[in-house]
């Protein structure tokens, strides 16, 4: 038989693209440059973007295709080739070029106030006059967006550089990112492990951060492969466990600091954050009623040789604040807000000692079979 590049093309125009239904010839992601030798034929597929969730799958059609409506001895599997109209996503270290620190605030066990601690971090880092970033990587509770007073934005698309690149959110000198800006708020996120990967990189990797002196990562709670694909995407400057003080949390506390300080991970402890220590009732602000038990998250960080970065209090007003969308660590003058305060300078002296004492964090390496 003699095949020839109209046979190709013909055969091509079966194959849909999963996102539009558009057959891929129509939508002009078939190349010129379709090869003929003998049986043996080769092409390139153009794709948008340089991510396309798709293009595995199109691949394959496309394999099938040609198989299917040319002839079965088509040497054709190995032989399609995906081009880009837009440059790919950078790797590092050009993937952040203007982030100078980039810190994990993650915790053992959920419930413990970590997103509390890491929104209003943020904003006493901003308040400070430093340049901020965050991420809300806690992809199946987002909880960023509405403590930020920011829910019903949407990020929008600038082209840089040859690529689309989201416009992470603005507020209170904070810029941030999150699921949450594109999922309904009241839908749960039900995604494989793999989706959420794919969608965490896309919030780093294709968002235009800039220039932050601080990028901080709100860690989902326990150890998962969102954990995973963090540290095999970006070199972690240092890692903050926040905790409670009461026992349960503590243990599950101790799993957090083994992960990040594992031979895999290698992520040094910048320090430990103690949430929740005592309850201060506002109208009696000398008082300190010690619920969850006394200096608990102190203890441990003496036994493993970590700083206590902080210790917060529970306030009324950092819940309504957290539900109201204007963080506790604006009013610097409250009891939380100078706890807040007190936190950002601890944690720049920490992130200053460890980047003066340490080589700077390598990427997880990615195990191949």
């Amino acid at each position: 038989m003699t095949l020839y590049p109209q046979l190709i093309i013909d055969a091509l125009k079966t194959v849909r693209y999963p996102g539009t239904g558009q057959d891929i010839v129509s939508a002009g992601m078939v190349g010129e440059d379709i090869r003929i030798d003998g049986m043996k034929v080769s092409f390139s597929l153009i794709t948008e973007k340089a991510n396309d969730p798709f293009i595995k799958s199109l691949v394959k059609m496309a394999e099938q295709a040609i198989l299917t409506y040319v002839d079965k001895n088509v040497d054709i599997k190995g032989n399609i080739t995906v081009k880009s109209k837009q440059p790919p996503r950078p790797v590092l270290p050009d993937l952040l070029p203007g982030v100078k620190n980039i810190i994990a605030v993650a915790s053992g066990k959920g419930g413990v106030g970590k997103s509390t601690v890491c929104v209003n971090l943020a904003v006493a880092l901003a308040q400070k006059g430093y340049k901020v970033g965050l991420l809300d990587a806690d992809i199946f509770g987002p909880s960023v967006p509405k403590m930020f007073g920011v829910e019903d934005a949407g990020p929008v698309l600038e082209n840089k550089n040859g690529r689309d690149l989201i416009v992470p959110v603005e507020n209170y000198g904070v810029k941030m990112l999150s699921i949450g800006f594109f999922v309904k708020k009241e839908d749960a996120v039900v995604w494989r492990g793999a989706m959420a990967s794919n969608a965490l990189k896309q919030l780093i990797g294709d968002a235009d951060w800039g220039e932050l002196d601080y990028f901080l990562i709100d860690f989902p709670p326990g150890t998962s492969d969102i954990h995973l694909t963090l540290v095999q995407t970006l070199p972690i400057t240092g890692a903050i466990i926040v905790s409670t003080p009461q026992e349960v949390a503590l243990a599950d506390a101790r799993k957090g600091i083994s992960m990040f300080t594992g031979d895999k991970v290698n992520v040094p402890i910048l320090g430990l954050v103690e949430n929740m220590s005592w309850f201060t009732p506002a109208e009696l602000p000398e008082n300190k009623y010690y619920i969850f038990g006394k200096d608990g998250c102190k203890r441990l960080a003496e036994e493993l040789g970590y700083a206590l970065l902080g210790q917060i209090p529970i306030v009324q007003s950092i819940r309504e604040s957290g539900d109201e969308g204007h963080p506790v660590a604006l009013n610097a003058d409250s009891i939380t807000g100078m706890a807040f305060a007190e936190l950002a300078d601890h944690l720049v002296v920490a992130v200053d000692k460890r980047n003066r004492e340490l080589p700077p964090t390598q990427i997880v390496g990615v195990a191949k079979k």
